[in-house]
């Protein structure tokens, strides 16, 4: 698992975090389809979590490639990509992301180049906010 999962300590605080990569997410051609705030989620049903928000990002291009042909749907729950911002303890914000590159590689085809391309994506996107 220490290859399925990545995470990158951030270079600037928390709300700074998510609003860069907001703005880097839609000037490289992405959408921000919706940002879930755990937090809050987790404060309505009674329990304190330090900040975590979800980004969830869709690249049009990408989606249509894959949600265009029957057999690939099945793998549209994988979609929309999503990068994750949040505090830990030492007060300092991180960014995880999965590697759908990696997992996409044991289904092969559009899949895979569909889903690799948009982890190269997502990755340039976190590396602008990285230490």
């Amino acid at each position: 698992m220490d290859n399925m999962f990545f995470e990158s300590k951030s270079k600037y605080a928390f709300n700074e975090t998510v609003e860069k990569l907001n703005n880097i997410i839609v000037e490289a051609g992405w959408r921000v389809t919706h940002t879930h705030d755990l937090k809050e989620t987790m404060r309505k049903n009674g329990f304190e979590v330090l900040s975590v928000k979800v980004i969830e990002l869709c690249n049009p291009k990408y989606a249509h490639r894959m949600l265009s042909i029957d057999e690939l749907r099945i793998y549209s729950n994988m979609m929309p990509c999503r990068i994750s911002v949040y505090e830990k303890a030492d007060g300092k914000t991180y960014v995880s992301r999965m590697n759908s590159a990696l997992f996409a590689s044991q289904i092969g085809g559009v899949v895979e180049e569909v889903m690799s391309s948009a982890y190269n994506d997502a990755e340039s996107f976190v590396a602008q906010v990285a230490e």
